[in-house]
């Protein structure tokens, strides 16, 4: 019997979720940030969804939103012309960056000593966060808003994109090294530093490019028009969702569609793989995140799967031992084959802490 998929819903947010990423693996685990029309970006447990905070600060929506990779810094940009960094471990408000119009997106280096961002007055800024007094470095060029400006090849260079044009720079000189225009306007843009692809969405179509010269490799057309779609770690598999609701996985090698499902009561505005690959977060119109498992029938987060035969006893039997947990604070859904497992967040994590209207998060 084939098993459904069952993802798991994060609510918290009251407008819609249009950013979203992943920090890397660090020794807690990884993490989540999520970017909203409510202005309250939130900071979850990245593997089951788990709230840990949300950062107080903007007076405006956020478009976008961004984690470093060892998860101790978060960034932010808004509606109300700022950027703002973060203490992700803490919650405080390290800095505020003002700019001339909205900001779209934020990017930091691998190093997080440098913060790039871009936003409706055409103008990349580089930001050097040890110096927060001085003067951000601008590049000049794009000829609408930018909607997504990503560091890449070791931070060397940087790619952009506007309305329905993708860019890309040398960070050394700040000049142009190439760009490429398309018929239709870029709705999102990935990068993998993996193999240096570029992972792009305009339209029904879901096209990779090298990041290093702009080349085409491949594209796909999906059934409806995608806002957002996500390249696995290993480049087994893609996941695209859009404006038909739906979430759609692919083989990356031979373009076949492997799955597609409804989970969200509105469009998908965004879609990432996790770090590890297991799982992918979707945000959506409907104000909500939803995590799905990669492969479905894998023991991983809350997930956990048995087999259809197995005795029906089995099946309301938690298989993971959680410490201090009892069985009467285990919720159980059977669907087919499948028992998912919900706990209250573990004490050994993060804890909540609201101070002077800013949310913070203490490692015990």
């Amino acid at each position: 019997m084939a098993m459904r998929q069952t993802p798991l819903t994060c609510s918290g947010h009251t407008r819609p979720v249009v950013d979203l990423a992943f920090s890397g693996v660090t020794p807690y685990g990884y993490f989540l940030i999520s970017a909203c029309k409510d202005g309250k970006p939130m900071l979850r447990q990245g593997d089951t969804g788990d709230w840990i905070g949300t950062f107080l600060g903007h007076k405006g929506a956020v478009w976008g939103a961004t984690l470093n990779k060892d998860a101790t810094k978060a960034a932010t940009a808004a509606a109300d012309f700022t950027a703002k960094v973060w203490d992700a471990v803490s919650g405080d408000e390290l800095m505020t960056l003002a700019h001339k119009h909205i900001v779209k997106t934020v990017d930091f280096t691998q190093d997080s000593n440098y913060l790039l961002t871009g936003g409706q007055d055409k103008l990349l800024r580089i930001y050097d966060l040890n110096k927060p007094e001085a003067e951000p470095k601008e590049i000049s060029g794009h000829t609408s808003g930018i909607k997504k400006a990503l560091w890449c090849s070791e931070d060397k260079q940087i790619l952009s994109a506007d309305d329905k044009t993708v860019r890309l720079w040398d960070h050394a000189t700040m000049t142009e090294v190439k760009s490429v225009n398309f018929n239709m306007s870029v709705s999102s843009m990935e990068y993998i530093p993996e193999g240096e692809v570029l992972v792009l969405t305009y339209g029904r179509t879901i096209a990779f490019h090298s990041a290093v010269s702009l080349e085409p490799i491949k594209s796909f057309e999906a059934p409806a028009t995608i806002n957002s779609a996500s390249l696995h770690p290993e480049k087994e598999f893609l996941v695209a969702g859009g404006e038909d609701f739906k979430l759609y996985k692919y083989d990356y090698n031979s373009g076949e569609e492997l799955e597609s499902y409804k989970g969200h009561f509105g469009p998908i505005h965004c879609v990432r793989f996790s770090p590890d690959g297991e799982l992918y977060a979707s945000g959506s119109e409907d104000g909500t995140l939803r995590l799905w498992q990669t492969v479905v029938g894998k023991t991983y987060g809350l997930w956990k799967c048995v087999l259809p035969e197995e005795d029906s006893a089995e099946l309301a039997k938690p298989k993971i031992g959680f410490p201090e947990t009892t069985e009467e604070e285990l919720e159980f859904t059977r669907d087919s084959g499948c028992v998912y497992i919900r706990t209250p967040p573990l004490q050994k994590h993060l804890v909540l802490v609201v101070l002077n209207c800013t949310a913070l998060s203490t490692n015990i």
